[in-house]
């Protein structure tokens, strides 16, 4: 299990469910995922402030770029390189 799995930022529903959502992503292909995650991210920084305290949706947006950094390692150890 990823390490951003492990948490949740602004609650416990998610971990709370049996199957999560992210654990459905993940079986999407490398590319579908890191636009999945991208736009996760995306979507909480644009609302900062809007919705919940502005801290807590930065910690969202940033939940989800760890994501999107261990989907990354992960799609430059199945290429054997790095992406600059």
């Amino acid at each position: 299990m990823s390490e951003a799995n492990t948490k949740q930022v602004g609650g416990n529903h998610y971990r709370a469910m049996p199957v999560q959502p992210w654990d459905v992503v993940d079986t999407w292909p490398i590319e579908q995922r890191i636009g999945y995650y991208r736009g996760g991210a995306l979507k909480y920084l644009m609302r900062m402030g809007s919705k919940d305290e502005s801290a807590q949706e930065i910690g969202k947006g940033k939940h989800y770029m760890e994501k999107l950094l261990e989907v990354l390692a992960e799609r430059d150890a199945m290429e054997g390189g790095e992406h600059g």
